[in-house]
């Protein structure tokens, strides 16, 4: 879902941006997601064979890659206000949006198809899905919003944990924000005992046992069929700024 140490990395703009857009993002007045995309979801992780995807795959065209193309275009202006150096690029390789296809190599689950959907607007100096991220997850009973970073290198994971020792003042702003508190919770792995070389009496040391560094926002399945469902997620990326900031800046990327 959701590192890399970015200081060697230049960072320019890259940001897709749809070809009639303005200054100001324009409101959506149909929404980009049917109560088809959840339905080819479940009927897919019924049929989780390559015959049966071989077979509707124009009905996965159409109803689950390219809404999600839309949406990722129409909110690469949105993310561009939050920060200019995360991407919206909807390339159906190598873009934001997942591909349907699972690396079954090192699984015992030799399905071949993800039963989900996602997209993540990652930060530019990354080229996989464990960089610093603004990640939407499509799941029948499972739909949320998750911000962060996914399973940090050790290096990454200790610039991490240093920053919040040397700045706890601003590392408790940021998790204590109303805004913040009022739409994400923060979850992901941790350790049992305090990392080598951190104090275990830390005053935050539940925080610096973290090996991971995500926080997640659910939503109903029927919020996405909504044409205000775009600015939902938005307000939802927008209130986790804060937190972005600090992680993106704790592993060296720019903000």
């Amino acid at each position: 879902m959701f590192v890399v140490g970015c200081s060697t990395f230049h960072c320019g703009i890259i940001i897709i941006n749809h070809p009639n857009s303005t200054n100001r993002p324009a409101m959506p007045k149909e929404p980009y997601f049917g109560p088809e995309l959840m339905k080819f979801l479940r009927q897919l992780k019924r049929n989780n064979n390559r015959e049966w995807f071989k077979t509707y795959k124009k009905r996965f065209e159409r109803e689950v890659r390219e809404p999600l193309a839309r949406f990722v275009v129409d909110f690469g202006p949105r993310l561009k206000k939050i920060s200019p150096y995360f991407l919206a690029d909807p390339r159906a390789n190598g873009g934001s949006i997942f591909r349907i296809y699972r690396d079954t190599r090192f699984s015992k689950d030799k399905s071949p198809y993800k039963t989900w959907a996602a997209v993540q607007f990652r930060h530019e100096a990354a080229k996989d899905v464990h960089a610093p991220g603004f990640y939407l997850h499509l799941e029948p009973g499972n739909v949320f919003a998750g911000v962060g970073i996914w399973h940090p290198d050790s290096t990454a994971l200790g610039k991490i944990r240093d920053e919040i020792v040397s700045n706890q003042a601003a590392w408790k702003r940021v998790i204590s924000g109303k805004t913040f508190r009022d739409n994400y919770e923060i979850t992901g792995d941790s350790l049992k005992r305090a990392p080598k070389g951190y104090d275990p009496d830390h005053p935050l040391i539940e925080d610096l046992k973290r090996k991971d560094f995500v926080a997640v926002t659910p939503f109903d399945d029927e919020e996405i069929l909504l044409p205000g469902f775009l600015e939902r997620y938005n307000r939802t990326a927008r209130a986790a700024a804060p937190f972005m900031r600090f992680l993106t800046k704790a592993v060296g990327c720019d903000w």
